[in-house]
């Protein structure tokens, strides 16, 4: 039986970095394209999830056994607060068509991708699998948090109601090549890249937005991929599954603009605008399911300065191409 996985959100960082690992990785490893499989990769130019009849004819075209389902609304913190209900209803739309038509299409896996801002703002650290519900979201992203946090309910309403075996995966800070550098809606770490760039281009000041002080955990869209097609293969339990970096793996937003200074030689002057928003200030999550799970793979983090190195590599070579938003 051929097994036909299709990703939503396909052209994006995550989907991007799916591609790349099921491409380069030897056939048949652990990581790599196994006999018998096909991956369809699709982004919002295909079909505009939101809209019901595009995405059954979507499912009808591809006829898929597995979905890693990747696509949403997504951006950072600035335009989170900014367009509440579009990520609400966006997400909400996007997420129940696509789990709709996997369930129509007796789909035999679903993995639906989530983020650590479901989490509830006040909640005991390290964030786990069993915090999601018990508290209101942060503020900042409650349209977006509101709407992933549905898709855990769904997933669990789908496995009562109808045994399907659908689940969903809570990574961390996702960075990579393919990410959005559009300075309007970029999450932090692409942003700060983008920033520093144009201030060594245009011979200006780097400013980094907010204090710098807050704490985040960053994983590497090649290792979260790797995580992914292990997820979609090995791990057939309805609640959600953290992958992430250890806790002891967060870094402070200051010392990434420093790390993003080196990585692209830049010598000029360089500050914080401390009137902008912090959001919050640290949420860290354990990992420690993930790593009693993967520890016979031979899995291995990609240390954060050699990720970013690759990821500006990326950048520089494929700015005309990137999502850079306007002419700067």
């Amino acid at each position: 039986m051929s097994v036909r996985v299709l990703v939503t959100g396909g052209t994006g960082l995550v989907g991007q970095g799916i591609k790349y690992v099921i491409d380069t990785e030897p056939a048949n490893s652990p990581f790599g394209k196994q006999d018998g499989e096909e991956w369809f990769f699709v982004g919002s130019s295909e079909a505009d999830l939101r809209n019901a009849e595009q995405t059954k004819k979507l499912f009808e075209k591809y006829k898929p056994t597995h979905v890693i389902h990747l696509g949403a609304l997504v951006g950072g913190l600035f335009i989170n607060m900014k367009r509440k209900l579009d990520f609400l209803r966006d997400n909400m739309l996007i997420n129940d068509n696509v789990l709709h038509n996997a369930h129509e299409f007796k789909c035999k896996k679903v993995i639906s991708c989530l983020s650590t801002c479901v989490y509830p703002d006040k909640v005991e650290y390290p964030l786990d699998e069993t915090k999601i519900h018990l508290g209101l979201p942060h503020e900042s992203n409650f349209g977006y948090a509101h709407a992933k946090r549905l898709v855990d309910i769904q997933n669990r309403a789908y496995k009562d109601q109808y045994g399907d075996n659908f689940t969903s995966a809570i990574p961390t800070n996702v960075f990579g090549p393919h990410d959005n550098y559009d300075l309007e809606s970029a999450h932090v770490l692409p942003a700060l890249v983008h920033r520093c760039y144009l201030a060594k281009k245009n011979n200006t000041p780097f400013v980094v937005w907010g204090s710098g002080k807050p704490l985040r955990q960053f994983i590497y869209s090649r290792d979260l991929a790797k995580l992914f097609i292990w997820q979609l293969r090995n791990y057939d339990d309805v609640e959600p599954l953290i992958l992430s970096v250890g806790e002891d793996e967060e870094v402070s937003i200051k010392e990434v603009a420093d790390a993003v200074v080196k990585a692209l030689g830049f010598k000029g002057e360089y500050k914080f605008d401390t009137s902008k928003a912090d959001g919050q200030f640290r949420k860290p999550a354990s990992n420690k399911k993930l790593l009693g799970l993967i520890k016979d793979t031979g899995f291995k983090f990609t240390p954060f300065d050699q990720a970013l190195q690759e990821s500006v590599e990326w950048f520089l070579q494929n700015y005309e191409k990137a999502r850079t938003g306007k002419p700067q």
